[in-house]
C-alpha cells in the first residue's frame, strides 16, 4: 500500500502591481483513527524509515477507511500463518527435505549415535555433578535455556557478522542437541525421584490431560508458519506477527509451553516432572520479556502500538477492550499451518510408545 500526496500549485501568476497571494492545497489520504491507539499518522510521520515501511504496508490500505467506522482494525504487524499454496515453489521445499535430511543425519551421527556421538558423554557428566534426577534435569534445561536464549540475544550482532542464513544455522546446530538430550533424559527419567500424587486412575483426568495438551500445540508453535526459514531456505526475519493467535497473547509459546508442563506434572506427578515443569516455565517467562525486549528494539513504535492492544495473559486484551477482534476472525485459523499442527499433534499422540522406546534405547 501506498500513501499519496498530491500538491497542486497554482499555475504561473500575471506578473501585476500586487499580485493576489493564492494558497498552495495538499491533498492527503486520510489515514483510520483506531479507537484505542489513536491518530497512526503521527506514528508514522514520528518513526524510523524502517518503522515507516511496516507501518505503510501493513496499516494503511487503498481505500480509505473512515475513522467512525464500526470496529476499526489497522494491521501494523503481519498476518501470521498466511500461506498460499500457489506462492511456493517446489525447489524451496525439496531443498528444504534435503537439508532436512542433511541436519538429521547429522545429529545422529555427531550426538545421538552412544558409537560415534557426545550426546550420552554430554548426559553423564551433567548427571555427575548430582545424584539427584531432580538436579540433573534442572541442570539441562538450565543449560539449553542459556545457549538458546543468549544466542537470541545476539541475533542481532551475530547477523551482522556472519549474515542471517549462517547465523541461524549456528543457533539451530547449537540449540538441537542440547534440547535433544533434554528431552530424552525427561522421557527416560520422568517417573523418577518421589511419587508425589497418582492420578491416571481418577476419570475424566487422561481426557482432560489430553484436551489440554491438544491446545498447547496451538500456542507452542508458531514458527511452523515458516518452516523455510527455520531451515534458512528463505532468509530469516524477526517477524513481528499480529493476527491469529497473537490476538489471544502475545507470547504463545509461553502460554503453550505452561498449559503442556500443568498438564504432564499433572498426569506423572513425580518430583522429575515437577522440576522440568519448573525449569521450562521460568525459561519461557525470561524468553517473553526478553522477546519484547528485542522486538522494541528492533520496531520501536510499531512494537509499542502492538503491544498496548496485545496481553501476555491469554484473552486479557480482548476482554479489555484494547483488542478489537474483526467479524472474521476465525478466517484467521482456518488456514493450512493450522490443520498441519492438528495433524502432527494427534499424531504425536499415537507415536508416544515410538518415542519413548526410542528414548529407552539410548540409555541416557
Amino acid at each position: 500500500m501506498a500513501v499519496y500526496h498530491l500538491l497542486l500549485s497554482s499555475p504561473p501568476s500575471l506578473v501585476l502591481p500586487h499580485p493576489p497571494r493564492r494558497p498552495s492545497l495538499t491533498l492527503s489520504r486520510r489515514i483510520p483513527i483506531h479507537p484505542r491507539l489513536g491518530n497512526s499518522a503521527n506514528l508514522l510521520s514520528s518513526s524510523s524509515p524502517v518503522i515507516r515501511k511496516i507501518l505503510v504496508r501493513g496499516t494503511l490500505r487503498e481505500d480509505p477507511v473512515s475513522s467512525d467506522a464500526e470496529n476499526p482494525t489497522i494491521l501494523i504487524g503481519e498476518d501470521s500463518a498466511a500461506f498460499e499454496l500457489g506462492k511456493q515453489k517446489l525447489v524451496s521445499w525439496v531443498y528444504f527435505g534435503l537439508v532436512l535430511g542433511v541436519v538429521l543425519f547429522t545429529l545422529n551421527v555427531v550426538w545421538i549415535d552412544n558409537s560415534t556421538g557426545f550426546g550420552k558423554s554430554y548426559i553423564d557428566a551433567v548427571s555427575s555433578i548430582s545424584g539427584s534426577p531432580e538436579v540433573a534435569m534442572l541442570m539441562l534445561i538450565l543449560i539449553f535455556a542459556t545457549v538458546h536464549s543468549g544466542l537470541a540475544s545476539l541475533r542481532d550482532v551475530g547477523e551482522k557478522l556472519i549474515g542471517e542464513r549462517a547465523f541461524r544455522v549456528l543457533f539451530a546446530g547449537v540449540s538441537l542437541p542440547l534440547a535433544m538430550s533434554t528431552i530424552v533424559f525427561f522421557i527416560n527419567h520422568r517417573y523418577d525421584g518421589s511419587q508425589l500424587w497418582q492420578l491416571q486412575g481418577v476419570p475424566g483426568v487422561h481426557e482432560a490431560v489430553w484436551v489440554a495438551n491438544f491446545v498447547s500445540f496451538f500456542f507452542l508453535y508458531p514458527s511452523t508458519f515458516n518452516l523455510l526459514e527455520v531451515a534458512a531456505v528463505d532468509k530469516p526475519k524477526m517477524h513481528l506477527w499480529e493476527t491469529g493467535i497473537m490476538r489471544i497473547t502475545r507470547h504463545p509459546q509461553m502460554v503453550g509451553q505452561i498449559v503442556w508442563c500443568l498438564a504432564h506434572t499433572l498426569w506423572m506427578g513425580s518430583t522429575v516432572a515437577a522440576s522440568a515443569s519448573l525449569g521450562l516455565i521460568a525459561h519461557h517467562l525470561f524468553g517473553a520479556w526478553n522477546g519484547d525486549r528485542r522486538l522494541a528494539k528492533r520496531y520501536g513504535e510499531a512494537f509499542e502500538s502492538i503491544k498496548k492492544r496485545t496481553s501476555v495473559i491469554p484473552f486479557a486484551a480482548i476482554f479489555e477492550g484494547r483488542q478489537v477482534l474483526p467479524e472474521d476472525y476465525y478466517k484467521e485459523f482456518v488456514r493450512l499451518p493450522y490443520l498441519a499442527i492438528t495433524a502432527l499433534t494427534v499424531g504425536a499422540y499415537f507415536a508416544h510408545p515410538l518415542m519413548q522406546g526410542a528414548s529407552f534405547r539410548l540409555h541416557w
